[in-house]
């Protein structure tokens, strides 16, 4: 086999390793993604029940 054509080989297999790891590291990503939206959504919820609840001003 030729020299170039395995280093192409190696290349590639390189190049697919790279692609595997990230897409590893893109699945692994995803729970904290949703994690900090849940957590913002529990401290808007939180600030709404801290709010003073009683008759609001009318707008003029």
């Amino acid at each position: 086999m030729d020299i170039s054509a395995q280093l192409a080989q190696q290349h590639l297999a390189g190049l697919h390793a790279q692609a595997a790891a990230h897409r590893l590291a893109t699945e692994a990503r995803r729970p904290r993604e949703l994690r900090a939206r849940l957590g913002w959504t529990l401290v808007e919820v939180g600030l709404r029940l801290a709010a003073p609840s009683g008759p609001k001003p009318a707008l003029a």
